[in-house]
């Protein structure tokens, strides 16, 4: 059984070595949109978007400032240790779509299915052994009453925050910084009030309006100039079609990082701009009504009967906008980044077509498409189908040889992690299945994509068709698919004899 167990093994290996060019030669493209959900463009009539990591992208320089003066704010209105500063932003350590447990102060990473992926759990800025970990949560499982509510927040008894937001990657940061600080000095704290602090001082970097002042003073260095976002308004524009923008951020600050990104005409391109309009609230609340803004940014009292086209609105709601608008139904497409606040609301209660901002995708179909990591994930895949067909032989001497392949196995996993991200790896998966991320941007955004530049590639009339994936049952495994003749054949051949020879005996 030896010989041939590893007879076996290097077979899949010669035949996995040969499938790599094959792989390469069909490589993704980075700038495509990619489908959830059928949707032709020649249907959509109205064009709306969020403005931040949507129309406008931001350098590396951003997280950096929000992370600084967060930090700032805990010491001199929190009064926690001036040590803190020590610790600056690494961009590298934390991804989006991470749940933070508020109790037990752990950021992780979790799965479509509620399991959180061992080996991502991180208390401060060191990883908690898997034993640890299973020990705590009596597995590996989230209960559901434990995760966050619908937008990601952790309320109501919930123990688990979701972060969605671009931004909230210094959050991240920050609150494993000072919880890594706390540990390491052996001091007793509240990690309940270590999270709010924490997000109260990231909530007043944008509220007390820090951040805005430090972007205007500087805009070329925070604001990634995009020539290409013009073209797509312009593009939309030229065929005929309605835009309009709906945005958190204030009047002033959007005014001149769009002034930046689209020129001084930018309002000409829009029907009905809306600054700080408090997504998800303005999706939902009827109450609020809008007020218009002048050129000195001055409120102004008088009743709204129509959004013009030129003029910026500030605050009311979506049931409002629908009057003035009639604008309904799937006619609309919204592209925002933050797929609770930006997408979920419009999906579920709404019926707008949507598309998710997810500039992560680029940088990520871009390592998909090195040779090095086809390589890695081909034979992963091919290891797998190995180990699961080769598990009826269950002499000892095979079940060494197994426990080998799937020692081998977990160490290619974490090859494959480090790929992307050394602590957590992908945004998109865990070891095989999706993340909780992936679960929900597949539930909200019809389509989703690297950037609105992506939209260049397609003419006005295209219709997306979303890929046809095979369900379990309904084809053999990947891995089978790859091998042919003599070697993928067997595998239920020999399940099958084994059964017979169990029988007999």
């Amino acid at each position: 059984m030896k010989s041939y167990l590893w007879s076996r093994y290097k077979e899949a290996k010669r035949v996995t070595k040969e499938l790599v060019p094959s792989i390469m030669s069909n490589m993704l493209n980075p700038d495509a949109i990619f489908s959830n959900n059928e949707m032709s463009l020649s249907d959509i009539e109205i064009y709306g978007f969020d403005y931040d990591y949507t129309l406008v992208f931001y350098s590396k320089h951003l997280h950096t400032l929000i992370f600084n003066a967060a930090r700032d704010l805990l010491i001199n209105e929190h009064r926690y240790p001036a040590e803190i500063r020590k610790y600056d932003y690494d961009p590298n350590f934390a991804i989006r779509g991470l749940h933070y447990d508020v109790h037990r102060a752990l950021l992780m990473k979790i799965d479509a299915f509620h399991y959180i992926q061992l080996g991502t759990v991180y208390r401060g800025l060191s990883v908690v052994p898997d034993e640890e970990v299973v020990a705590m949560y009596d597995g590996s499982h989230v209960p559901l009453e434990q995760m966050s509510d619908f937008y990601g927040k952790s309320s109501q008894g919930n123990t688990m925050k979701q972060f969605m937001d671009i931004f909230s990657l210094p959050e991240m940061t920050l609150l494993s910084c000072v919880n890594e600080y706390f540990l390491k000095n052996n001091i007793d704290y509240e990690p309940v009030h270590l999270y709010k602090d924490v997000k109260d001082s990231i909530r007043d970097v944008h509220i007390k309006g820090i951040m805005y002042r430090a972007i205007e003073a500087d805009i070329e260095k925070y604001i990634c100039y995009a020539e290409q976002t013009r073209a797509v308004l312009a593009k939309l524009a030229d065929h005929g079609k309605k835009m309009f923008l709906i945005t958190n951020s204030p009047s002033s600050f959007v005014d001149k990082g769009m002034k930046f990104i689209v020129g001084k005409d930018w309002r000409d391109l829009f029907d009905v701009v809306i600054v700080q309009a408090e997504k998800p609230n303005f999706f939902n609340d009827k109450r609020r009504p809008f007020r218009k803004v002048n050129e000195r940014g001055v409120l102004l009292w008088d009743k709204i009967h129509k959004l013009q086209k030129g003029q910026i609105y500030k605050q009311g709601n979506l049931y409002e906008f629908l009057k003035l608008t009639g604008w309904r139904g799937s006619k609309v497409l919204y592209f925002g980044d933050h797929i609770y606040s930006d997408l979920a609301d419009l999906t579920l209660k709404h019926g707008w077509r949507t598309g998710a901002i997810i500039p992560e995708l680029r940088s990520e179909i871009k390592i998909m498409n090195t040779e090095k990591y086809i390589q890695t994930m081909t034979w992963l895949q091919t290891l797998t189908g190995l180990l699961e067909h080769m598990q009826v032989h269950r002499d000892p001497d095979s079940q060494m040889i197994l426990e080998e392949w799937k020692k081998e196995r977990k160490e290619m996993r974490e090859m494959n992690r480090n790929f992307f991200n050394a602590q957590f790896g992908s945004i998109f998966r865990t070891d095989e299945n999706p993340t909780y991320f992936l679960r929900r941007l597949s539930r909200f955004a019809d389509i989703y994509m690297a950037s609105l530049s992506c939209l260049l590639n397609y003419e006005p009339d295209y219709t997306f068709y979303p890929r046809r994936t095979p369900l379990q049952h309904e084809l053999p495994g990947w891995s089978d698919q790859l091998c042919t003749g003599t070697f993928r054949i067997p595998f239920l051949q020999e399940t099958v004899q084994v059964r017979d020879v169990r029988v007999q005996a």
